[in-house]
């Protein structure tokens, strides 16, 4: 609670920051001071798009899922289908996917975004979904190729009650085809690839 308290401040600092600038420069006063002028960059360039959100454009649009699912290791995979709706949010800041599709033979709903944080200089994600009250978060980067992501973050177990350690790597084939294959700890506490989903554009 303190940290969000003292994140909100910030917050609030920055934004005040801006404020103040517009209204100096409204009312024809002097300029922000240097540590003013100092704060109100470092918030412009943490709030402002790059080239890292715009890598992201190849997973805007409406697309077809396949989503094959692994319980445990050498189990019979489990086999679904869906569809997935990207847009950007928040000024391009964010990749926003509502999936709707079906889990173990009821109705599934799920809500992600997936961003670049440019004060953490990595790709960021949540995901929030129908079949939990948990938020999965991830960390990520773009490899140099620009072909492929890799994420890892953790996910509430609800047999354990604790974290669970889960990794993720999307791969883009192309303008229309890319998949998401996600790793997570199996029996034996070792990670296996526990699910594959492959996304085609709608035509």
């Amino acid at each position: 609670m303190k940290l969000r308290l003292c994140l909100v401040l910030s917050m609030v600092l920055g934004m005040a920051a801006f404020a103040i600038a517009d209204d100096k420069k409204a009312k024809g006063a002097k300029a922000p001071s240097a540590e003013e002028q100092k704060m109100m960059d470092a918030w412009m360039k943490a709030a402002t798009p790059t080239d890292a959100h715009k890598k992201l454009e190849a997973f805007i649009g409406n697309w077809d899922t396949k989503v094959t699912m692994w319980m445990h290791p050498g189990a019979p995979p489990e086999i679904t289908t869906g569809v997935s709706k990207n847009s950007w949010a928040l000024g391009g800041r964010y990749v926003e996917q509502r999936y709707v599709g079906t889990f173990m033979g009821q109705p599934f709903h799920g809500i992600g975004y997936t961003g670049y944080d440019n004060i953490k200089k990595a790709y960021v994600g949540t995901w929030m979904d129908n079949a939990s009250t948990a938020v999965m978060m991830t960390t990520g980067k773009l490899d140099p190729s620009g072909k492929s992501m890799s994420f890892s973050g953790s996910m509430d177990d609800p047999m354990s009650g604790k974290a669970m350690k889960i990794e993720e790597k999307i791969i883009i084939a192309n303008k229309d085809t890319h998949s998401m294959e996600m790793w997570s700890p199996g029996p034996d506490g070792k990670m296996f690839k526990s699910m594959k989903i492959d996304y085609k554009r709608k035509k």
